[in-house]
């Protein structure tokens, strides 16, 4: 038997809904792409692209991956290479490959259509409970809710839920509250309304507490306290871990690049050879270093140090030292490293289309192509 809720709580559920909708259709975003025939195929990858990225940012992304790839099928077709290239800039490549998997998944397992059911969408690659209800309800008008960064913040502040959102009871507090507030009609605008709300209002700095529909019951309002939610991440200092890349240019001017295995960071990227700082005398060979499989012998003397760089991931931070080693000669014992899966002599006006580190792209935008 279902458990049904107080009058009171049912009334104030209402009007929550109903503050929400009006000021959606007034003032909600209606003229992003993704609104534009909004089928489950194009609020996927919209989903996915915004996933810690702003909407600014995703736009451009958006519409070059569209149209490269306009539905599930010519996506599923493509290569896992061409995939990353258009994903080159946006980060958090493992979305990229999620997504190639789950269009091959879907061809292959539900004959080309998304399931139209929260828990078989969570069953796919990169697709979480939050993104699986984005997915329902603006696709399909399924009664589902979500819980991204925006709405977070909107219910953590409204209801004063104290306590950084990431951890596992105050999610779990969150996603109640999440489902008991759901409309039992448009649930398409709603799910939209609520999202636009703390990204165009309820914003992280200076929200526009005054322009918000729920002013009148928003207790952080109410208590001069909006500064508090949500909570934050108990801080902690990065670690720092360095790496020298290999910056090898043959006579041609094109760079050498290795394919990165598929797990671990910028999985399935092209980058730069790699190796520990300070580490160029590790080969059998003093003096000399033996870069893993490729069959290069490099003389440390020929290498050019150029301005160290720092990438910044969640857990740590990169510091990347390059060494520029020019004209190189390819010989008949340097076969291992012709253009293969594993190795590519790229050339620096980018004409190969292959996914790269963001750090990497930076470092080869400052070479000049020959």
């Amino acid at each position: 038997m279902t458990k049904q809720k107080p009058e009171a709580a049912v009334a104030q559920t209402e009007a929550f809904n109903q503050a929400v909708l009006d000021w959606f259709s007034g003032s909600g975003r209606k003229d992003l792409p993704w609104q534009q025939n909004p089928t489950p195929y194009r609020v996927w990858i919209s989903e996915i692209m915004l996933q810690q990225t702003q909407v600014q940012t995703v736009i451009p992304y958006y519409l070059r991956f569209v149209a490269q790839y306009p539905d599930v099928a010519t996506l599923a077709d493509a290569g896992v290479d061409q995939v990353l290239h258009l994903w080159t800039g946006l980060g958090y490549y493992a979305r990229a490959r999620n997504l190639h998997r789950t269009a091959k998944q879907v061809v292959q397992n539900h004959g080309g259509e998304f399931p139209h059911d929260v828990e078989a969408l969570e069953t796919l690659p990169g697709i979480g409970r939050s993104t699986a209800g984005a997915i329902a309800a603006l696709s399909m008008h399924i009664k589902a809710p979500i819980l991204d960064g925006n709405v977070k913040r909107v219910l953590t502040r409204y209801f004063a839920i104290a306590g950084y959102p990431e951890s596992s009871a105050v999610k779990k507090q969150l996603w109640t509250v999440a489902e008991s507030l759901l409309p039992e009609q448009k649930i398409a605008a709603y799910t939209q309304a609520m999202m636009d709300l703390g990204a165009t209002l309820c914003t992280r700095s200076s929200p526009a507490c005054y322009q918000c529909p729920l002013t009148s019951d928003c207790q952080a309002l109410a208590g001069d306290t909006i500064a508090e939610f949500p909570g934050k991440k108990p801080k902690k200092a990065l670690p720092v871990k360095a790496v020298s890349m290999l910056i090898l240019r043959n006579e041609a001017g094109h760079v050498l690049l290795e394919k990165r295995p598929d797990s671990g960071i910028w999985g399935g990227l092209y980058s730069l050879p790699e190796q520990a700082a300070n580490d160029t005398d590790a080969s059998p060979e003093p003096g000399w270093v033996a870069y893993a499989e490729s069959g290069l012998q490099i003389n440390p003397l020929t290498l050019e140090p150029l301005p160290t760089i720092r990438h910044s991931f969640t857990h740590y931070n990169l510091d990347i030292t390059p060494l520029l080693s020019q004209g190189w000669k390819l010989e008949a014992d340097d076969a291992t490293v012709a253009d293969s899966d594993r190795w590519l002599w790229y050339p620096l006006d980018h004409s190969v289309e292959v996914g790269l580190a963001a750090p990497v792209k930076k470092l080869l935008t400052r070479l000049k192509p020959d």
